[in-house]
């Protein structure tokens, strides 16, 4: 199975009885959108929802942060969701949160994760089925296990010799707008290049070409065949960016989850205004 599945494809592989279907909607604060509310009325048959701010580390401060790996997998099970499983997830995003769900995933020990390309979105533009109410209890496995991918707001402290690609607008990054979230402060990271992850879909919400995401990643003088790490706001739309270099082959790209969330909200931390 491909990272990168089509509505066609998922439309005949339905009922395939080792296929999940996972909805990781997440909107932003500001929108009045709920991700499970809208999943509940709205979603693709047999889909689960992953909840991707429930299912996080409410110990810390900071939005969203990756939970352990013990609390993950029972998380799983309880959705139904099995390590084994071939596994496709999917959003009504505008901010392309399936990238995330794939990213936990994945970070957790499940290698068969696809992502439906144009996600809910098109699903619905093509008058395929949906149907509401919540998933059917379903027993599964998921013996989570924690891989190396993460970067921590110390290790980057402490220099570091990958690329930094922050996935936030330019406005953001640059420090013309605000953060959005009260007590952050604005900017980005000495250092840091931007690559807004808007920039990597078209407008129906499908990944760009492969030589368009390499395009796109040159610009923003980024190698995406090459180790690098990824932020944004909070760790969510980042995941766009570690997706786009895997279809190119990498995996090797690392993710900060405690993003600008983190690094803005600390006083001691380099903050650099202007473009990169």
């Amino acid at each position: 199975m491909d990272s990168l599945v089509s509505t066609d494809w998922l439309a005949r592989h339905l009922d395939d009885p080792d296929l999940v279907i996972i909805d990781s909607s997440l909107h932003m604060a500001s929108s009045g959108r709920s991700g499970r509310e809208e999943f509940l009325k709205s979603h693709i048959p047999g889909a689960r929802f992953l909840d991707i701010d429930e299912i996080s580390d409410r110990t810390r401060p900071v939005p969203h942060m990756l939970p352990n790996a013990a609390d993950f997998g029972a998380a799983m099970e309880k959705l139904g969701v099995g390590r084994e499983d071939r596994i496709v997830v999917y959003d009504n995003s505008p901010i392309r949160t399936a990238a995330r769900g794939w990213f936990m995933l994945r970070h957790f020990g499940a290698e068969r994760v696809s992502i439906l390309d144009g996600g809910f979105q098109k699903w619905l533009s093509e008058s395929r089925p949906i149907e509401s109410g919540d998933a059917t209890p379903r027993a599964a496995r998921f013996d989570a296990v924690e891989r190396t991918e993460i970067m921590t707001m110390e290790e980057l402290l402490g220099g570091t010799a990958l690329p930094w690609a922050d996935a936030r607008s330019k406005p953001r990054f640059e420090g013309a707008e605000a953060d959005p979230r009260a007590g952050v402060a604005a900017g980005h990271a000495p250092g840091a290049r931007n690559l807004p992850f808007t920039l990597l879909y078209r407008e129906d919400g499908r990944f760009r070409s492969l030589d368009e995401i390499r395009e796109i990643f040159a610009e923003a003088g980024i190698d995406p065949t090459r180790p690098f790490v990824a932020s944004c706001g909070s760790g969510v739309t980042a995941n766009s960016l570690i997706f786009a270099a895997h279809l190119l082959g990498n995996d090797k790209a690392k993710l900060y989850d405690g993003s600008w969330s983190e690094w803005g909200a600390d006083p001691s931390t380099p903050k650099v205004l202007g473009p990169a």
